[in-house]
């Protein structure tokens, strides 16, 4: 278990993590979402000790990181996967962190089979591309066979079969009941692995809830229509506070309002409605409309 109260830290004048306080709980796979700036990796570099709070407090298993008797047996983590000695091969690689922390030395095997570097094991790591570089790093993350597992965007680099296999690796050490925490850009193959979610912008929290609740509050304010009166209902959505989008068909897509509010509007100003149901959000939508207003750059797109 990771637990998080207040979490804050400043550099100088720019508050990086503001008050973040969230729990992430075993036998699950938490995702942690938020725009490039949020404070995803500055949180994660808090609770392995790396930076250290400007307030409050991040545990691991209620102890602080340093306070941990035997840190890579209690936390595995990846953040960076090139930050690996390029002479070394990665079996070498691995031995080195196993010696240093009294680990087996027929663990290293084990987990350069589990990641599927056996092929290579006794090339140098220089040479690896970066889809085996993140399975290095996952198998360093895995070689003290921790409770606590952390990932920073481990899916870089891999290829499909990759990507489904990292996804089935999560999915099984939650269910081992470890502590999966996992920062990812990718919202597709995050809506089929996470099931908790945690949303942070601009180093604030914005939800901590199940995936599904998470894209329920975003579908149930989403709505497709058919109507010959297409103009005449985005005026009325747009004044009640909503938008629409159109596609190529002519079917419109309405965010911002329910499905009953709509057919309230429709009412109201005499709109033919030919077909009206909620529209199924997927996580990046639901993503993008939750953090519209945490995004630090924002491009202008021209046509």
């Amino acid at each position: 278990m990771i637990e998080a109260r207040g979490l804050t830290k400043r550099y100088g004048d720019k508050v990086a993590v503001d008050s973040l306080s969230f729990t992430v709980q075993p036998g699950r796979v938490t995702g942690f979402l938020g725009p490039n700036g949020a404070g995803k990796t500055t949180t994660m570099r808090m609770i392995l000790g790396l930076d250290r709070p400007s307030a409050g407090s991040v545990t691991v298993k209620g102890m602080t990181f340093a306070g941990l008797y035997s840190a890579m047996r209690e936390v595995g983590a990846l953040l960076d996967a090139t930050a690996v000695h390029g002479g070394r091969s990665a079996h070498a690689h691995l031995l080195c962190l196993a010696q240093t922390n009294g680990i087996p030395r027929r663990r290293v095997d084990e987990v350069i089979g589990i990641v599927g570097l056996g092929d290579v094991a006794g090339k140098r790591s220089k040479g690896f591309s970066l889809g085996m570089s993140q399975r290095l790093g996952i198998a360093a993350a895995l070689l003290g066979d921790p409770d606590v597992l952390m990932f920073d965007e481990p899916v870089n680099g891999l290829d499909p079969e990759g990507i489904r296999w990292i996804r089935l690796l999560m999915r099984s050490l939650a269910a081992e009941g470890r502590t999966v925490f996992v920062s990812s850009h990718l919202m597709s193959e995050m809506e089929n692995t996470a099931d908790h979610l945690i949303v942070i912008g601009r180093g604030k929290l914005i939800a901590d809830c199940p995936m599904a609740e998470f894209i329920a509050d975003a579908t149930a304010q989403a709505a497709v229509v058919k109507t010959p009166d297409g103009q005449l209902l985005a005026e009325a959505v747009a004044a009640a506070g909503g938008t629409v989008e159109r596609d190529e068909a002519g079917e419109l897509t309405v965010r911002g309002l329910s499905a009953e509010r709509i057919g309230e509007l429709s009412l109201a100003h005499g709109i033919l409605l030919r077909y009206l149901a909620p529209a199924r959000v997927s996580l990046e939508e639901a993503f993008m409309e939750l953090t519209a207003d945490s995004v630090e750059y924002q491009s202008k797109m021209e046509g």
